[in-house]
C-alpha cells in the first residue's frame, strides 16, 4: 500500500512539473507573438502615414 501512495504522489508531482514547463513555454510564445504583432502594427501605421492624401 505505501508504495502505491508514493507512486501516486510522484506521478502527480511529475504531472504538475510538466504542466508548469508547458505553461512557461506558452507564456514565452505569447510574448513573442505579441512582439511580432506590435512590430507589424507599427510597420502598417508607418506605411499608412506615407500614403499620399493623408
Amino acid at each position: 500500500m505505501p508504495w502505491t501512495l508514493t507512486a501516486a504522489v510522484l506521478l502527480a508531482t511529475a504531472g504538475l512539473l510538466v504542466l508548469g514547463v508547458l505553461a512557461v513555454r506558452l507564456w514565452a510564445g505569447v510574448r513573442s507573438l505579441a512582439r511580432a504583432v506590435d512590430s507589424a502594427s507599427r510597420a502598417l501605421a508607418a506605411a499608412a502615414a506615407d500614403l499620399p492624401g493623408r
